[in-house]
């Protein structure tokens, strides 16, 4: 371990061990292969944020029916807090959306300039 100004300098692959913890995982995805979904990128990312807006409206709207069920029980005060361990980590809207759209899963329709 080198020394400077009398204090230990931390090793390089102890820092990126620490950015890894701190740091969200990325998942780098070619272009190409959403053009292969669609030929317009634009169009591609518009598809990928409505649905992502869905799947968070859908969430939203779960938790409420969630806490609502809770308030008319009346058991709003008996709810334990849960330890952190037992949280369920929920994958990103946007990363949902986009998986399922390079899955294919998501169908679209454009709407013709005159319709609008």
């Amino acid at each position: 371990m080198m020394m400077f100004s009398g204090r230990p300098q931390k090793s390089l692959q102890s820092l990126i061990n620490k950015m890894k913890e701190y740091c969200m995982a990325v998942k780098p995805i070619s272009i190409r292969v959403m053009e292969k979904q669609s030929d317009d990128i634009f169009e591609t990312v518009v598809v990928m944020s409505k649905r992502a807006r869905q799947i968070n409206q859908n969430r939203f709207m779960e938790e409420a029916i969630k806490d609502a069920e809770e308030f008319e029980l009346g058991v709003l005060d008996e709810i334990p807090a849960e330890p952190k361990e037992n949280y369920e980590e929920e994958t990103k809207s946007a990363t949902q959306a986009m998986e399922e759209f390079l899955d294919g899963d998501l169908k679209w329709k454009t709407v013709p300039e005159e319709e609008i």
